[in-house]
């Protein structure tokens, strides 16, 4: 299993949106990047990413698994991009922030921390259970 990241402007997708969605699921569109794209293209079923509230609360809220590997994204015509479907595991017992993640010298390389603009990134196993650790959630 592989982990990721999904990041979300709170007023455009929430964790509360996500969860809504239950085991259905929401397709993860709109993402104008080929290196995210890419990301998503490596993912495959029951691969688990984080969910990630950018903008003001800068934090990860929850858990996620991928429900539908890569496809067209149907936000628009141009079949250069696709997209996963995702839903929701479960909610952090206590949200992690990215000064609390840039703090936590374990998660000194982690993408989030060097590049914190991408939307769609990996993360690593060791990472994974830091994070998980952090915001008193079960990793599994």
């Amino acid at each position: 299993m592989a982990f990721w990241l999904f990041k979300s402007e709170p007023s455009t997708w929430s964790w509360d949106d996500q969860v809504a969605k239950a085991d259905a699921g929401e397709e993860w569109d709109g993402v104008r990047n080929y290196q995210a794209r890419n990301f998503m293209r490596e993912m495959k079923l029951g691969d688990r990413g984080f969910f990630y509230h950018s903008q003001k609360e800068k934090s990860v809220v929850g858990i996620v698994e991928i429900c539908a590997e890569t496809h067209p994204d149907s936000t628009t015509d141009d079949d250069r991009w696709e997209c996963v479907d995702i839903k929701a595991i479960r909610g952090f017992q206590i949200p992690v922030s990215l000064d609390q993640i840039k703090a936590d010298g374990r998660l000194d390389e982690m993408i989030l921390v060097r590049n914190s603009r991408l939307s769609v990134q990996p993360v690593t196993e060791s990472e994974w259970q830091v994070i998980c650790g952090l915001g008193n959630t079960n990793p599994d």
